[in-house]
C-alpha cells in the first residue's frame, strides 16, 4: 500500500532491512467451477443474449438491476461506517475475476508492460543501485516457526515478481490459466479495462453486487462464517493455513458457490480494485445516487496521511478469523495505486447503451 513517495521510503529501507510499510488485509473464495467451455479468455464487449443478464450484458457478465441498499456496516471495522443508504443504477459486472488467460491476451495484443515489470527510474531514485531499481513487487512469505513477528513483516519485496511470476522469478502461471491474475497495480487494471471497453467498478457498485440481494448480512451468503464458502485462511495467521477450503493460495475462478446474483469470488481469493479513492468511512454518501470518491485530494488514510490510495474490496486468501477478516461485502481497505501484490486482482463493469 504505497504510493510513489512511499515506495521511495520502502526501497530505501531495503538497504537496512525490510520494514513493513505495506498495510493490507486479506480474505476468502467459493464452491462450483465454471464450465471450461465458456471461453473466459476472450475479449468480450459485444452484447449477447443472456437470460441471466436480461439480454443486456456481454458474455460472462451479469446484469445488476437498479436498487437501493445500506452501504457499510457498524458491526466491524471503523472505516466501514457510518452506514449510508444509497442508490445504484443498473450495470453489468463480470461474474468472475479477470484471469491469467484474459490478461495474457491483452498483453499479446497490446504489448503492455505492467508496473511490476518496469525498472524504477534512476532520476526518481538516484540513491538506489541499479539492482535495487530492478523490476519487482510484494510477495507474501509465511514466517518460519511460531515465534512472534512484527505485523506486516510477512510482506517481502521480491525482484522479478510480476503477473507471470506471482511469487518471484522462479514461479510461473503454467496450469493456472483460470486463476485470477495478480501483481496488478491500479494503472494496469485501468489499461486492461480501456482495452476491453469496460471500467473498474465503483465501491458502491461492487458492494451492491457482492451482497447478492442480502440486505445487512455479514457475508455474501449470510451471517455465519464458513471455511467452505470462500477461499480464506484457516488456522493461525500468518503461521499455518490448514487448507480446510482446499487451497493454500489463490484458487481457480468459480471454485466456490456464487452469491445470489450469480457472481463468484466476491469474498476472498483476491482483493479487487475499485475506482474510489479511499477515505475512512462513508460520510457524505447517504441518499446519493451512484456515490463515488473521484478526487484523489479527498483520499485520506489515517495510517499514512498524505498518501492517496484507492479502495480495494473483497478480502483475499490471506484473510483469517484472527487477522483481517475482511471477506465481507462491507469490508474495505486502502491500497496505493502504483503497487500490486500477490493477492490483488480485479473485475470489470459496463453500463450498456440499452440500459
Amino acid at each position: 500500500m504505497m504510493k510513489t513517495k512511499t515506495k521511495k521510503i520502502f526501497l530505501a529501507c531495503l538497504l537496512g532491512g525490510l520494514t513493513a510499510i505495506f498495510l493490507l488485509h486479506q480474505g476468502l473464495a467459493l464452491f462450483n467451477k465454471p464450465p471450461r467451455s465458456q471461453s473466459l479468455g476472450n475479449r468480450e464487449t459485444k452484447v449477447t443474449v443472456n437470460a441471466q443478464s436480461g439480454d443486456r450484458c456481454p458474455q460472462n457478465m451479469t446484469w445488476i438491476e437498479s436498487g437501493t441498499f445500506q452501504m457499510g456496516s457498524e458491526k466491524h471495522y471503523r472505516e466501514e461506517g457510518s452506514v449510508a443508504k444509497v442508490k445504484v443504477t443498473g450495470f453489468c459486472i463480470d461474474r468472475y475475476e479477470i484471469t491469467n488467460t484474459q490478461f495474457a491476451r491483452f498483453v499479446e495484443e497490446t504489448g503492455y508492460t505492467t508496473i511490476a515489470e518496469r525498472p524504477l527510474s534512476a532520476k526518481d531514485f538516484p540513491n538506489l543501485s541499479e539492482e535495487q531499481r530492478s523490476p519487482g513487487s510484494l510477495v507474501f512469505i509465511a514466517p518460519k516457526g511460531k515465534h512472534p513477528v512484527r505485523e506486516l513483516s510477512w510482506w517481502h519485496w521480491m525482484p522479478g515478481a510480476d503477473w507471470q511470476h506471482p511469487t518471484g522469478p522462479d514461479s510461473n502461471i503454467e496450469g493456472k490459466e483460470d486463476y485470477p491474475v495478480v501483481q496488478i497495480a491500479y494503472e494496469d487494471a485501468l489499461a486492461y479495462a480501456k482495452w476491453a471497453g469496460k471500467s473498474l467498478p465503483t465501491e458502491a457498485q461492487w458492494e451492491f453486487a457482492a451482497r447478492g440481494g442480502l440486505e445487512g448480512k455479514d457475508f455474501t451468503w449470510g451471517d455465519t462464517y464458513s471455511a467452505k464458502k470462500a477461499n480464506t485462511w484457516q488456522g493461525l495467521f500468518p503461521y499455518q493455513n490448514t487448507e480446510e477450503d482446499g487451497y493454500l493460495s489463490t484458487a481457480p475462478i468459480g471454485s466456490f458457490a456464487p452469491n445470489g446474483y450469480g457472481l463468484y469470488d466476491m469474498a476472498g481469493n483476491v482483493w479487487e480494485w475499485t475506482q474510489d479513492w479511499y477515505r475512512a468511512g462513508h460520510e457524505g454518501k447517504a441518499r446519493q445516487v451512484n456515490p463515488i470518491v473521484s478526487n484523489p485530494e479527498d483520499s485520506f488514510d489515517p495510517r499514512e496521511p498524505g498518501a492517496a490510495k484507492h479502495v480495494i474490496k473483497g478480502g483475499s486468501y490471506l484473510c483469517a478469523q484472527n487477522y483481517c477478516s475482511r471477506y465481507r461485502p462491507s469490508a474495505r481497505e486502502a491500497q496505493a495505486p502504483d503497487t500490486g501484490t500477490s493477492h490483488i486482482g480485479f473485475r470489470l463493469v459496463i453500463i450498456p447503451a440499452n440500459s
